[in-house]
């Protein structure tokens, strides 16, 4: 076969006629060119057709001596496979250039700077380090090695929660991963009730659905669909059945759950059990199927204590957060309402979901909240809002609250109208509302629940409490320490008698006794609540004034100042302002009148730079705006607001149609 190429290849090297010389010279030069190729060609094609049956005929007179030599008909088609290139050469078929290739390249438009798929492989390669925490976190293909994996990561046989059952459905093996208490027992049932029919031999039938039935329609599919070579056990071998995967079978026919998904890392298919799920894993594969069925111990949806109102709603968030997303939902049924959860805390992994609407909300500002979140990097958040908040707002030792906390749902929809961005931390009944300013903190639901006229007059009264709050005990002091000051028609203002105790100690000691009262309040459990304010009252109020320790008039204005602490809705606000309270009446004991207006100046200008999340905290006072100013002040007709504030830069200004 071999001389027979090499004989063929010399014909190239066979000289022209004379005749052909003297008609090339007599012919233009390409014409010539062409007419000589042809010719060469001709002769070529001739004398391969003469090579080809000579050696036919050759090897059907020998008989193969060894075995593993080619059939004369194998040998026919190797003759048949040898062609003539457009240079002449005698090559095989299979030897040819990959035009096609080429032309492909072109069509993609390869340059010649680009990078090769070679060096782009070789980036893409990861390091022995990266490919052995893969190996490691692979699902292992074997329960024995799945176990260790397991008692290695999670603890599994030292703690009593953690469970793995083996079972055995429609012939595969699986086990099924799960935290006692955290999976539903119900959804549970129900996933194993229709795992229990899956038998490939016995084809029961429940509920009018025959299970051996469809499976053998899924194996025909599977063998029409290109899987005609797998049979049986091969499949099975194969993790499949029929050409459908046994993972893909599990989930999409044996499975009646809503939240389903697959996970190829044992470390996702760990946090997702850590988060209430189960998982089913398959012995011989590499797949685990995660089965969202969880149900967290939770209280029932009850009004706060801290926003309490005589007409609306009587629901509150909880410390689960699909209750909470839930009853935001009910509220705002507007599709552009986004919730996008993340988790924040290596160990914890609280979930965190921010809420806004998409057309409403400044963009800039929700990137502003997901970026701060994303960049938290802690253990874990076991006080759920306040360490968040601390986290992503940094206000330091600022004592004024820099968000707004609320469990109620209908005061959380409403800033979402207003274009806030909404932070929920699981585990939390409490929801930051963000940006907010010093005014957002003296408003209540209960003015909203009323007439406007009633409204606008609960609120001066709540903002004449808070001012009380802060500045009527300073100003007490500084009157009755400076004779001088006091105005025409108030010279009765100050004690009738002097105390055993200086004024400045009477009200610091007043002030502790108060704090003392609002702790011991919240730390005694409610039937003995109401003795402990008794006993408080008697000895701070009644004994204390008769042993000369007090004088009336302290015990009477602070209590005052108590009462518009108390009275002030946000819990954050009143004890920043007690703090404030105090400062102002020491400046005003020590430095007097220069005291008291230097404190007070410093206290509005520290507030006035403030900013939460660039917004100005004493907006619309500082920098003025009349219009909003006018809205914080008069509780408005619901129909005359047409359009939003200016302070959180809605998308979308227009809140009611103007007419």
């Amino acid at each position: 076969m071999q001389k027979q190429l090499k004989r063929a290849k010399l014909i190239k090297s066979i000289p022209l006629r004379r005749e052909d010389h003297v008609e090339a010279h007599t012919e233009p030069e390409e014409e010539r060119d062409e007419h000589l190729k042809e010719q060469l060609k001709e002769e070529l094609e001739a004398k391969l057709e003469e090579i080809k049956e000579q050696s036919l005929a050759e090897k059907q007179a020998a008989k193969p001596v060894r075995t593993g030599l080619k059939s004369p008909g194998a040998q026919k088609k190797d003759l048949e496979k040898l062609e003539i290139d457009t240079e002449g050469n005698i090559i095989h078929a299979h030897r040819r250039e990959p035009e096609k290739k080429e032309v492909k390249k072109e069509s993609r438009g390869i340059q010649p700077g680009e990078k090769n798929d070679k060096s782009l492989k070789a980036q893409k390669r990861l390091t022995p380090r990266e490919e052995e925490l893969k190996e490691a976190d692979a699902i292992p293909k074997t329960f024995d090695e799945l176990k260790r994996a397991l008692e290695e990561q999670v603890g599994l046989n030292k703690s009593f929660d953690v469970i793995f059952r083996e079972m055995v459905f429609g012939g595969q093996k699986t086990g099924i991963f799960y935290f006692n208490g955290f999976a539903k027992d119900t959804a549970l049932i129900s996933v194993l009730e229709r795992l229990s029919y899956a038998d490939y031999g016995q084809g029961r039938r429940h509920g009018g659905f025959d299970e051996r039935e469809n499976l053998e329609e899924r194996r025909r599919a599977g063998k029409e669909a290109g899987d005609a070579q797998g049979q049986g056990d091969a499949e099975k071998k194969d993790g499949k059945l029929g050409g459908l995967a046994v993972i893909d079978l599990f989930d999409e026919a044996l499975i009646p759950h809503i939240q389903v998904e697959k996970a190829a890392k044992l470390s996702k298919v760990i946090d997702a059990v850590s988060a209430g799920g189960s998982a089913f894993f398959f012995e011989g594969h590499p797949e685990a199927i995660c089965v969202d069925a969880k149900s967290f111990p939770a209280r029932s949806t009850e009004e706060p204590d801290l926003e309490r109102v005589v007409r609306g709603s009587r629901d509150g968030f909880v410390e689960t957060l699909m209750t909470n997303v839930t009853l935001v939902r009910r509220r705002v049924r507007d599709p552009r309402l986004k919730l996008e959860l993340t988790k924040v805390g290596q160990r914890t992994k609280s979930d965190v979901c921010i809420a806004y609407i998409s057309d409403i909300c400044d963009m800039d500002l929700v990137e502003a909240v997901k970026d701060k979140i994303q960049a938290v990097e802690v253990d874990g958040l076991p006080l759920a809002e306040k360490q968040l908040e601390e986290a992503i707002v940094g206000r330091g030792w600022n004592p004024y609250p820099m968000v707004r906390y609320s469990e109620r749902p209908d005061v959380v929809s409403a800033h979402l109208l207003e274009g806030h961005v909404i932070v929920m931390v699981d585990t939390s009944p409490s929801v930051m509302i963000i940006p907010t300013t010093f005014f957002h903190h003296v408003q209540h639901a209960e003015e909203y629940r009323q007439t406007p006229i009633v409204g606008s007059y609960l609120r001066w009264v709540r903002f004449l409490g808070i001012a009380a709050s802060i500045f009527l005990l300073p100003l007490w002091y500084l009157v009755v320490s400076s004779p001088e000051l006091k105005p025409v028609g108030l010279e009765f203002v100050g004690p009738q008698q002097e105390g055993l105790i200086p004024l400045l100690g009477q009200f610091l000691i007043a002030e502790l006794g108060i704090d003392l009262m609002r702790m011991a309040a919240v730390h005694t459990p409610t039937p003995l609540a109401t003795a402990m304010g008794l006993v408080a009252a008697i000895l701070i109020g009644d004994i204390a004034v008769k042993t000369g320790l007090f004088v009336n008039e302290v015990i009477m204005y602070l209590a005052v100042a108590a009462v518009g602490t108390f009275a002030t809705p946000s819990y954050e606000l009143s004890l920043a302002n007690r703090i404030s309270r105090l400062g102002l009446l020491l400046a005003a004991a020590i430095f007097r009148v220069p005291g008291f207006v230097l404190a007070s100046t410093f206290l509005v200008v520290f507030l006035s730079v403030q900013r939460s999340y660039n917004t100005p905290y004493m907006w619309p006072f500082i920098p003025f705006n009349l219009k909003a100013m006018v809205d914080i002040m008069v509780r408005r007709p619901f129909l005359s607001m047409k359009t939003r504030m200016s302070l959180t830069k809605t998308t979308d200004r227009t809140r009611q149609p103007v007419r």
